[in-house]
């Protein structure tokens, strides 16, 4: 995703989208190989209508809606410090976000870092953990410039800052329209520790000023 332009996932209150949101500052065009710079956003989903496999405090209000449940933090691992994913060369910092005044997920300032939702689980406890990068940005590649590449059986390996690591491998990926991004599917409560990365992908609208479509990597817990 472009810093300048927003993944944002819609909260399942509202019709799910996930898409890089219009540029904020900045030209709404640019030329051919041209980098813009600015936020990734993403509204965080609704709480499901079931209870939750794990363990959560009060929902956290959301604009339109209501946030993912925070996870209580007794008994939570220790958080994400680390990302490695061989296959495309990625090995980076992570750093912990939160929400946003206006209700959107916080972003890495630092194109070159990725971002843990920290209100979701952490990589390798119950659940869908979340992970996100930028595509590009104003310097060029970003950190999950090559997520698009990654195959099935790819691994990924999450530091966490108490030195333990938790292992995951791809399952799939799957590239989602701004209009059909499936909320559910990706954020939806899961019985075994899994792991979602996400960036932008697809055309970039000039016009629009941002991608048209998300890159959602599934992967499962490794031994």
């Amino acid at each position: 995703m472009r810093l300048g332009h927003a993944l944002w996932v819609a909260p399942l209150a509202l019709s799910a989208l996930v898409g890089c949101a219009p540029v904020t500052t900045g030209a709404a065009s640019r030329a051919p190989g041209a980098a813009t710079n600015g936020p990734i956003h993403i509204p965080a989903p609704a709480p499901r209508a079931t209870p939750s496999i794990m363990p959560v405090t009060t929902p956290i209000p959301v604009g339109g809606g209501t946030a993912f449940p925070a996870v209580a933090n007794q008994g939570r691992s220790s958080p994400p410090a680390r990302i490695r994913i061989p296959a495309i060369g990625v090995d980076a910092s992570v750093t912990d976000l939160g929400l946003a005044s206006d209700g959107t997920i916080q972003v890495p300032s630092d194109p070159s870092q990725a971002g843990w939702y920290k209100l979701g689980p952490v990589p390798g406890d119950t659940g869908p953990a979340v992970v996100l990068g930028h595509l590009d940005s104003a310097r060029g590649a970003a950190v999950f410039a090559r997520l698009a590449t990654l195959r099935p059986g790819d691994q990924v390996m999450v530091v966490r800052a108490d030195g333990s690591q938790a292992k995951f491998q791809v399952d799939h990926l799957s590239t989602f329209a701004v209009s059909s991004f499936p909320t559910e599917a990706v954020y939806g409560a899961t019985p075994d520790p899994v792991l979602r990365l996400i960036t932008c992908g697809g055309t970039f609208n000039s016009a629009q000023g941002r991608y048209l479509s998300n890159v959602v990597v599934f992967a499962t817990e490794a031994a």
